[in-house]
């Protein structure tokens, strides 16, 4: 059986995937596929962000009662990689692949760390406080459809 982890950890790889695309193609300044692939990391990622804040986080956060702790730490973070993340666009759009390369320095660094407390940590705790919980899971499963 599939656990919250492996789902939300597969997740990550496919971005992590999406964001090597773009990294790549924005250092042979092919910039339409720079375009796709960012399109699609953005897309991937605010998908992952919205299932965690609004599904996943709550259901945690209803089960161990409280909303302090990783979850909060874990939302400051999405909101410091949107930001990133326009950044990142605004680069694009002007063609700038210095400007690109040092975001996505920027960004890889910052989602390495973010993924790293969520799948050592945070996801092991959603685990063992929501176990088999299928609702849960099967609104998860629908990230990797």
């Amino acid at each position: 059986m599939r656990s919250i982890s492996s789902i939300m950890t597969q997740h990550h790889r496919l971005c992590d995937q999406h964001f090597s695309d773009m990294e790549n193609a924005a250092a042979e300044q092919e910039w339409g596929t720079v375009d796709q692939a960012l399109t699609l990391l953005c897309s991937h990622i605010e998908d992952h962000f919205s299932e965690e804040e609004n599904f996943l986080f709550p259901a945690f956060e209803q089960q161990v009662g409280s909303s302090q702790g990783p979850t909060q730490v874990m939302r400051m973070e999405h909101q410091q990689v949107r930001e990133l993340l326009e950044s990142l666009k605004k680069a694009v759009q002007e063609r700038s692949q210095d400007q690109v390369m040092g975001y996505s320095d920027t960004l890889m660094i910052m989602v390495q760390q973010h993924n790293m407390k969520e799948e050592q940590i945070l996801y092991p705790m959603i685990d063992e406080a929501l176990g088999d919980d299928q609702p849960v899971l099967g609104q998860l499963e629908q990230l990797l459809d």
